[in-house]
């Protein structure tokens, strides 16, 4: 395995690649590079990749927290935003009935 693709690895499994800073990660890549680990290209592409990554595992636990918020919400019985903003609207269109209503008598 080549050093680029070891260094990918172990911070893709090894460190958690959505908690890394983008400057961190930047001055990581060009300490490799002034060792000679990495040309400037690859230190570039290496970036590039890492930070698409990293973005994709940020969304992931992004949904994922998401998910296990909305399953606590449900067990406890606490109303969602979604459940509020559907009685919202449900009472909006019952006063729109209501004043009809009234204003037909």
């Amino acid at each position: 395995m080549c050093v680029k693709e070891w260094i990918k690895k172990a911070l893709l499994l090894g460190i958690g690649l959505a908690a890394i800073t983008e400057e961190k990660l930047r001055e990581f890549v060009a300490e490799l590079e002034k060792k000679g680990e990495l040309s400037r290209e690859e230190g570039k592409k290496l970036i590039r990749e890492l930070l698409a990554e990293r973005e994709k595992q940020r969304e992931e636990l992004k949904k994922r927290v998401a998910e296990e918020v909305e399953r606590a919400l449900a067990k406890t019985g606490v109303a969602s935003k979604k459940d509020v903003e559907k009685l919202s609207k449900k009472i909006e269109e019952l006063e729109r009935t209501v004043a009809r209503l009234v204003e037909e008598k």
